[in-house]
């Protein structure tokens, strides 16, 4: 619920904002499909779809389709091949994330 009081109060100040949600995993993932993160124009966020680098990653992505108003998907390989060690985020399974504006 406090994904959505954010989205609202956020649209109430005017701003824009994204959301991003897992919508597939496969193998073995730190959040499952459903998991959400909003993140609002003036850069708060609320929620969390991953941590980490990934979340990172998504972060600021998000920022780019608040400017674009562009949806995209997103898709990490969580194995010691594609992750770095340090990451935390070596489980083996792989994650799609949708971000889609919120205007």
């Amino acid at each position: 619920m406090e994904i959505f009081a954010a989205i609202i109060d956020s649209q109430m100040r005017g701003n824009k904002g994204a959301l991003a949600t897992v919508v597939e995993t496969r193998g073995s993932t730190p959040r499952k499909a459903g998991a959400k993160m909003f993140v609002s124009e003036d850069g708060s966020f609320e929620g969390t779809i991953c941590g980490g680098c990934v979340e990172a990653e998504v972060y600021q992505e998000a920022r780019g389709v608040i400017k674009s108003g562009e949806s995209k998907i997103m898709e990490f390989r969580l194995t010691a091949k594609e992750m770095p060690e340090d990451s935390g985020l070596i489980c083996g399974g792989v994650m799609r994330i949708f971000i889609e504006p919120i205007q």
